[in-house]
């Protein structure tokens, strides 16, 4: 009777929250245990989703705007076409010497697309394709604890921790303002030493941020135990680091 009671009341309580929206993105900032707490087995993240890679492509195409892509990539050739000339003077005629330097040029506006293309196109799709492939593991690591896996919950569970990748976004935007250059983020790389590889560049406390809501997310739906969720969210942060570390250092 107890139980036939309080039926209701939670079914009333549920219908009172509603679905998941992009107005719970914020959510993620302020609560996020009650948002992974209103998370269910459905494509509600949808919008949510469309909304964060849209602001992400704005944000490219602010990036594109501020021309600080031409400025650094400018500066790479001018640098480029400076040492050529000074070391080469001597050794190679005035025709070839012409056309080594237009072939720099030329590599110069090639790479001023593609990376306008990478900050308006490749970045929203990388994101996309990354929810994706966690949402993929994290699946097969609750099949494998023998736990049943709700895909659309993991889903969701990425897409909303995602939103902290946006705000790392819009703080790099902000920072390449100030210092009038591309070739910065949010990673740990200032600290190390000037102009040289170092593994401070991996550490990201904003990709430290995503994998803590992600294991939070896990734990509130019941995805993964609490053990489990820290244990993988802490092996796929690693993972992630390393990959970026040995970037690097390529």
């Amino acid at each position: 009777m107890t139980s036939m009671a309080l039926l209701p009341t939670a079914t009333e309580r549920d219908r009172h929250r509603g679905t998941l929206g992009v107005r719970h993105a914020l959510l993620v900032f302020t609560a996020p245990r009650t948002l992974f707490d209103r998370v269910e087995d459905t494509g509600a993240y949808g919008w949510a989703l469309v909304t964060l890679l849209g602001l992400v492509m704005l944000l490219g195409y602010a990036e594109i705007q501020t021309g600080l892509i031409d400025r650094v990539v400018d500066e790479k050739t001018e640098d480029k076409l400076a040492q050529l000339e000074n070391k080469q003077l001597n050794l190679v005629d005035r025709i070839e010497l012409k056309d080594r330097m237009e072939s720099i040029r030329k590599t110069a506006v090639f790479e001023k697309s593609m990376t306008r293309i990478g900050v308006v196109a490749l970045k929203p799709m990388y994101l996309l394709a990354s929810f994706m492939l966690i949402a993929s593991a994290l699946y097969a690591m609750a099949a494998l604890t023998g736990r049943k896996p709700e895909y659309h919950t993991l889903m969701s569970i990425c897409v909303y921790a995602g939103f902290i990748e946006l705000a790392a976004f819009v703080l790099q935007l902000g920072m390449m303002l100030y210092f009038r250059t591309t070739e910065i983020d949010t990673s740990l790389r200032a600290l190390g030493p000037v102009g040289k590889p170092t593994v401070l560049a991996g550490i990201d406390p904003f990709r430290i941020w995503f994998w803590i809501l992600v294991g939070m997310g896990l734990t509130v739906t019941q995805q993964l135990s609490r053990r489990m969720a820290i244990a993988t969210c802490s092996i796929l942060c690693l993972l992630a680091m390393g990959g970026r570390v040995a970037l690097e250092f390529a």
